[in-house]
This record gives C-alpha cells, structure tokens and sequence, in this order.
C-alpha cells in the first residue's frame, strides 16, 4: 500500500550546515553532560600518542563482555593508556553525542553503531568510507565477513561500517514446561514446529502445563519488541513490503500489516495465549519461573537467562508462521566517524577493530551471531549450545527501513509500538493502531532529514 506522496520541506539554508555551526559548537557541553566518565578526550584535550578513542551504547550482559574485549586490547597494545572507551545511553541520546561531536570535529576514532543507524550517518557525511585498503592494512578482506549484514554495511555502494554481529529476535523455551507438554525430541530440543497451527497447538500445550499461558513477550513499556514481534510476523509473509522504505513516502502493505495486527490481538484477546500486558522484565520473567514455556525477545537475554539458578531452558529461531521464514534483527557494527586521521593513526583505529573481531567468540558467548567468518566458522563457535541453533537465522534476517528516524532504538520504532502494544492489549483495533502511527509518522514524512 503506498500513500501520495508528500510535499518535501526545501530549507533555504542546509541543516546540517544549520546543525554543523549552532549543535556543533555545544557538542563539547553536551557531551560533558553525559552520565559516563569524562577525560581528556571526551572534553577536546589532547590524547597520549598511540591512543584509540572508542564510543559505544553497551550495556547490561554486552556491557561486561565489552569491557573484557576492550582490556585484552590494552594488555595487547602497551596498556592502559592505549585505549580510552566510552560508553553511552543506548539509542537516540547516543547517536545524537555521535552526530554532534562528529560536526563539531572532535569524535571518537571508532564508534558503534547498529547497522540500520550508520547509513543514515553516512549520507550526512559523518563517516569515514573503509576502503579495501583500510581492511588490508590489519589483514581483512570482504570474504572474512557474512554475506547480509556486510552488504546491509554498504551505503550507495561504499563500505561505511564493518559488522560485529547478527543479533535476532529468537525464541526462547522452557525445557522443563515443554518436557512435559510433550514438545522436545529424544535430544531435548524442541521439535520442528511449521505453521500457525502447529505453533498455536505448541502454546495451548505449554498453557495445559503452566496453568497460565503458553507464550509470554512484552506489550507495554517496551515499544521496540512489539515492533520486532510484528516485523517478523509481517515480513513472513508474501507481499510484504518494507515499511516506509527511505521514509519519503509511507510505503506498506495496508492489507498484511492489518492481518499481522489481527493475529497479534488473536493470541492475547481471543485464545488467551499470550498475556495481554507484560513489560520487558515480566516477560522474562514468567519464562524462567515456569509461567509460560516460550519467551519471545532478542538473543542477548541469554544472559539473564543463564543467571536465574536451576532454570534450563533452549534457544531456536521463531518458528515459520506464515509463508517464508523471516525475523527481524539488526547487527552492531564499527565505524570510524569522519575525521582527519594521520595513517599511523588510521591504522592504529583499523588495529582496534581486528582486535575487537578476532574476540568474537567472547561477543558470541552473549548470545549474538559473529559476522567475522573465521570466528562464525570455528569449530568453538560451533559448539556453543544453544547459540548454535538458531545461528542459521543469519540467511533471512530482517532489517528496519534506511528512514532517517528509524532503526535501533528510533522514533519510527517508538511510535509504531507504541500502537502494535495498545492493539495487543485490546485497547485499540488492528486499523486503528495502524491508523493512528501512520498519522503520527507523516509529521516525520515531511520533514527533513536533519543530516541532509
């Protein structure tokens, strides 16, 4: 389904140039705001020769094996003054300190950033292109990495990013509730589920067991997996088109985003299959406490997972519901923000990141698929349970639209799930949910994008 499209705003003035001279000159205060720990580098100062500046968003479980990969670096590189890291609040309020320092002249050497977000940063001109001979001078080539997630890396044509990771909305299960509800195979996996039948009769079963539901995955306070929820249910099926596409227009398929909502709100309102409100920690919660016998979220909960005592439970790829398979993911990847670098220190930036690529297997043991190809075709990788699988997922992943509010932890991801939750909940229909988000996102059609 495609609307008219819509007048384009044509400022008399660039906003990046707007953004380049009025943000730019506060990116310094800004950043100094921040709640991480500042040093010489954050602040404009001069940093010891041979040092990297590093910024990235991790967190939690990704926070602490980053930090574990950042100190091999160190012990590897002449200690700890050879590398100065950062890390800041996920989503929006990181990639706004990124864009602002970047204009201001003054951002990291390397930088994460998700995979639907660095293309937007590269059309702004924030980021450096990583040639052939960027790779070759640490020893990559293209062939080290994955197919998908190093062509989704590409913007018109040129490498801006090189990939970390694949990190995919998967499913969770309890083995203890699947046990008994008859769902695993003589090896203790779960058996093969195909179609939406097959998957509802694996719920009711597991909700015969727990006495509660059969699937838990969280409706409110959490607008980014009800969008992950959806875009996997919607791009499973045939004639699914991207949502909004560069964001130019609202481009859809009215019919299939209608049908997805509908079967969402079937699960929770008519089959009481799924809790019709459950926030993120909830939703987890009732997982690992025998509630439910599936979970649905990203693969990186494989941490808390591990953590909760006595808990068994298994990992595989959401079951193909519809006509093709397809789950929504995203990838972080490095990129090395637009700066004037000397070669030693291009170097030494490019140096960083094989480091960071050859501790894939640390980064994988967080849940997430290495896209360097010697660590994801190792026999450790291999034997990592139950990371191994769903690892094939990698082939049909899905990625969020090149908009310039969308992506990881965007505007186009809080307002759309925002509305996929109240139609879960029964608070609104599957129309008027979807109704409701495209209006809110025509203010965003018509306007733009800040970095053009």
């Amino acid at each position: 389904m495609s609307s008219p499209t819509p007048h384009r705003a044509s400022p008399r003035f660039g906003r990046r140039a707007l953004l380049s001279g009025a943000l730019g000159a506060a990116a310094t205060t800004t950043l100094s705001a921040c709640g991480s720990p500042l040093s010489a580098g954050l602040v404009g100062g001069q940093l010891a020769p041979g040092t990297v500046q590093y910024w990235n968003l991790f967190g939690g479980g990704d926070g602490v094996r980053m930090i574990t990969m950042e100190d091999v670096y160190r012990k590897n590189h002449g200690g700890p003054s050879s590398l100065e890291a950062a890390t800041f609040t996920w989503g929006n309020p990181y990639y706004t300190k990124l864009s602002l320092a970047t204009l201001a002249n003054s951002p990291p050497d390397v930088a994460v950033a998700h995979l639907t977000r660095a293309t937007n940063l590269a059309r702004g001109g924030l980021l450096s292109e990583i040639t052939d001979a960027d790779l070759a001078l640490v020893g990559l080539s293209q062939s080290d990495f994955s197919a998908k997630p190093f062509e989704k890396a590409k913007t018109d044509g040129k490498l801006y990013a090189l990939p970390l990771d694949t990190h995919p909305f998967v499913l969770y299960y309890n083995t203890d509730v699947c046990q008994k509800a008859g769902l695993l195979d003589s090896d203790g996996l779960l058996k093969p589920i195909q179609g939406a039948a097959e998957f509802e009769a694996a719920l009711t079963a597991a909700k015969k067991v727990t006495g509660a539901y059969g699937l838990s995955v969280s409706t409110i306070a959490d607008q980014a997996t009800c969008w992950r929820w959806f875009t996997t249910l919607y791009h499973q099926q045939n004639g699914a088109t991207e949502f909004f596409g560069n964001g130019r227009e609202l481009t859809y398929n009215q019919d299939i985003a209608i049908k997805t909502l509908e079967y969402m709100q079937s699960l929770t309102i008519k089959k009481e299959l799924v809790p019709t409100t459950n926030d993120y920690a909830g939703a987890g919660t009732m997982l690992f406490t025998g509630k439910v016998g599936f979970y649905l979220e990203g693969e990186w909960e494989i941490t808390t997972a591990q953590s909760v005592k006595d808990f068994k439970f298994g990992m595989t790829t959401i079951p193909q519901i519809f006509d093709q398979p397809a789950t929504q993911g995203d990838s972080h990847s490095f990129v090395l923000p637009k700066v004037k670098h000397t070669p030693e220190q291009r170097k030494l930036a490019m140096g960083f990141v094989k480091s960071m690529l050859d501790q894939s297997l640390t980064w994988a043991k967080g849940g997430h698929i290495p896209s360097y190809k010697p660590v994801l075709d190792s026999q450790q990788y291999r034997d990592l349970t139950p990371q191994k699988y769903y690892a094939g997922v990698v082939d049909y992943v899905t990625y969020d639209s090149p908009a310039w509010y969308s992506g990881s932890g965007s505007t186009f991801e809080n307002i759309i799930g925002a509305q996929i939750g109240l139609v879960e909940q029964g608070i609104a229909t599957p129309k008027q949910g979807l109704d409701a988000a495209v209006a809110q996102f025509k203010t965003y059609v018509n306007t733009a994008d800040p970095l053009a």
